[in-house]
């Protein structure tokens, strides 16, 4: 049988020993070259195991420090379904509106519009247990909502109702959302804003609203952090 590869091997072998509490919780391991010396491999090699246990939340890189062992955290489940998802019960959130933000190149192309045209842009920092648990910025054209009460999301009679919601108040019929996930490491800003550590695993989500005449109507980015929150799509068949 074909070995594993070596960076594997040492994965398993530091799991197994932090799993075995040679190292408590909170506590520095060697440095990465001294692993390497212990294990006979080169420190490319250590490198990596040493990263896979980052993303898999059992050690966590300090700059300029080193790898400690990471204290256990509970993980939410975000529901993802047809309508709008969350990450569950007891969760708040933070908002902030700004009117009148040109469309960037790549926000025009996903809600059909001219680059620069005026978009209200929302920022949200949903929170959990005091914890920020993911964040979300939203895009939705003023030539559609502009002249309407719900022009500002969180603000005016359909607060807290949702993108669903809110559009039917205007007499725009929501048919389906399209979500786009793609894995990332944090940025050094992503890291701040959720109090996790830089290179943390991420989960962006590119979600975009359709209305039943085809064209998007809001396109939101949301970012995910893996060791705060676990993705659950739920998805309805039907009958039939």
């Amino acid at each position: 049988m074909a070995r594993e590869a070596p960076y594997l091997e040492v994965a398993e072998a530091l799991r197994a020993r932090v799993r075995g509490g040679e190292w408590a919780t909170g506590e520095r391991l060697p440095s990465r070259a001294r692993l390497a010396e212990e294990y006979g491999v080169g420190r490319n090699v250590t490198q990596r195991a040493v990263d896979l246990l980052i993303v898999e939340g059992l050690l966590e890189g300090r700059a300029g420090s080193g790898t400690y062992v990471r204290e256990p955290r509970e993980r939410h489940r975000m529901v993802r379904t047809r309508g709008e998802g969350g990450p569950g019960p007891g969760a708040a959130w933070e908002v902030h509106s700004d009117a009148r933000v040109p469309a960037p190149a790549d926000i025009a192309r996903r809600l059909k519009v001219a680059e620069g045209d005026p978009c209200v842009r929302t920022r949200y920092e949903f929170v959990a247990d005091h914890q920020p648990v993911h964040l979300s910025v939203s895009w939705e054209p003023m030539g559609l909502t502009g002249a309407t009460p719900i022009v500002l999301p969180e603000l005016g009679p359909m607060k807290g109702k949702g993108v669903v919601a809110r559009m039917r108040s205007i007499g725009v019929e929501i048919a389906r959302a399209v979500e786009i996930p793609r894995p990332a490491r944090a940025t050094a800003t992503e890291a701040a804003l959720l109090g996790i550590t830089p290179g943390d695993l991420l989960l962006h989500i590119e979600r975009t609203y359709y209305a039943t005449d085809g064209r998007p109507v809001e396109t939101a980015d949301i970012t995910v952090p893996d060791l705060r929150l676990e993705i659950a799509y739920e998805i309805g068949l039907g009958h039939g």
